[in-house]
């Protein structure tokens, strides 16, 4: 297996190349004699039919001013219309014109036979598999971007109160209310002091303060010394599916291997899918019953990985 170092030298390698050879470093695309922000406005814009100037900035992911840029010389080579709205006259909506729908055409032409003259030197499987890898690196890509956003750090004492809100609307809405369920444990409402101690650890997800997901793990209760637990790790809706599910649980499987831990275990719910995915995609095995004594008797998924 590749070490980390010599991946990420290879798919920087590999990236400058691809930019050389789609003629990203010329500035201009193909010989169309429009840059490659240029071509993507007159794309989106082909999409969408019409777009204002905030919507193509959040779209191309780069700031107004260079949107503005961008659009008003695409508007001065009448490749763009601007009209204003009704409603708000400092607001306009951008769409194409016939002449920029005739300029779309040619680049999309160019951009078509590039992309079939170098397909042809790859077999059908190969083909699929540069689809699949592009499509995961810029998922890859995205989520990397998103994360950037948030913050994973320990759990402090003023985030008790927090985190109690975001186990509850969880679990909550996922109806894992009432007896077995662990909303009802004692810890909920003092996490911080319950994982302070030197086999425990507890993290926060945050976002601008909020926080917005939580995890940990403990020794296993009845499980002997070698079993940690890994508790309580839930996400709000709005951060699931960004990838931080697999970053929090990745620091934990690691301070677990650092507290001496062999075997990790956890429990949760079978219409919990988004974490039962999670944790077969890292190992997990699923068992066939209970460890240890939790308590959560109303649990009916049980995984463990050996660490």
């Amino acid at each position: 297996m590749p070490s980390p170092k010599l991946t990420v030298s290879q798919i920087r390698q590999h990236s400058r190349q691809l930019v050389r050879e789609l003629d990203i470093v010329k500035g201009a695309y193909m010989g169309s004699g429009y840059t490659f922000s240029q071509c993507h406005v007159l794309f989106e814009l082909s999409s969408h039919n019409s777009l204002n100037l905030m919507e193509l900035a959040d779209i191309l992911l780069i700031d107004k001013s260079n949107t503005s840029r961008t659009v008003k010389k695409l508007v001065e080579l009448e490749l763009v219309s601007a009209k204003k709205v009704t409603s708000d006259n400092r607001q306009k909506m951008f769409s194409l014109t016939s002449k920029g729908e005739k300029a779309l055409l040619a680049i999309t032409e160019l951009a078509d036979q590039q992309v079939q003259k170098a397909i042809e030197n790859l077999n059908e499987d190969q083909q699929q598999m540069v689809i699949q890898g592009m499509q995961l690196y810029a998922g890859a890509l995205r989520k990397s971007r998103l994360q950037s956003k948030y913050q994973i750090r320990r759990i402090q004492k003023k985030d008790n109160a927090q985190v109690a809100r975001v186990i509850c609307n969880v679990m909550t809405e996922f109806q894992a209310v009432g007896e077995g369920y662990s909303i009802d444990d004692r810890e909920v409402s003092d996490m911080y002091s319950n994982y302070r101690d030197e086999r425990s650890c507890y993290y926060v997800i945050t976002l601008d303060d909020a926080v917005v997901g939580c995890g940990g793990i403990a020794p296993l209760a009845g499980g002997g010394k070698v079993t940690c637990e890994l508790r309580k790790m839930f996400f709000l809706p709005q951060t699931r599916g960004l990838g931080l599910g697999r970053r929090l649980l990745i620091m934990l499987l690691n301070d677990a291997r650092k507290h001496g831990y062999k075997k990790c275990y956890l429990e949760t719910l079978d219409r919990m899918w988004q974490a039962n995915e999670l944790y077969k995609k890292n190992g997990f095995k699923l068992l066939d019953g209970p460890q240890g004594k939790t308590g959560h008797c109303s649990c009916d998924r049980w995984y463990l990985l050996n660490l």
